[in-house]
């Protein structure tokens, strides 16, 4: 379990979102539907599917958060953050390898989060900015509750409720590994382009 300040943990879970966000608004925004829809592999997911998994978890993840800080709203913030020992293991599953490239660890996405067409990449991008606009702003509200007993039911098993700290900590996690995973697709997809 490992223990760090709240605001430490808050501001490291903002840049990521801030990064990831400008990388929608200022480059991904600007590409067609058939290089954002360009699958990488035969059976690989393109960047299209990738941020459709990626905004399926923010339907669910991002109004839980909201509820919970709303119910726990008035408490008094926790100056530490100590993560559970499952959710802190879910989110070191989640993290990306430092290099950026994939983990050896591919895990099967759940059925219910798995991508089954191309939906139009503008309505795709457009949600996943918009989720990363509303996870900024829970970030922003995370900082006025206790995040050690403030506690999230997760996807899998809502009876399983996990810290507050750890269900960010994990969707910001969760999120970066598959934006790398969308980067890799799309520079794939580019190569294939190129080579007509």
């Amino acid at each position: 379990m490992s223990t760090q300040t709240t605001t430490q943990l808050l501001n490291q879970l903002s840049a990521h979102t801030e990064a990831m966000l400008q990388k929608a608004v200022s480059g991904w925004q600007m590409m067609t539907h058939q290089q954002f829809a360009q699958k990488p592999a035969p059976g690989a997911w393109s960047a299209n599917e990738c941020l459709q998994h990626l905004n399926s978890y923010s339907n669910y993840y991002l109004p839980q958060l909201g509820k919970a800080f709303a119910k726990n709203k008035g408490q008094k913030p926790a100056k530490h953050f100590t993560s559970g020992w499952l959710g802190g293991y879910f989110t070191r599953l989640m993290q990306p390898p430092a290099t950026g490239t994939p983990g050896k660890k591919k895990m099967k996405a759940p059925a219910n989060h798995t991508p089954h067409t191309a939906l139009p990449s503008h309505q795709v991008i457009a949600a996943f900015i918009d989720n990363q606009e509303k996870l900024l702003e829970l970030i922003s509200d995370a900082a006025k509750v206790n995040l050690n007993t403030t506690r999230v039911p997760i996807s899998i098993a809502r009876f399983i409720k996990l810290r507050a700290g750890d269900v960010l900590a994990f969707v910001v996690a969760h999120q970066l590994r598959h934006v790398a995973q969308a980067e890799r697709a799309l520079q794939a997809a580019e190569a294939q382009l190129q080579l007509g």
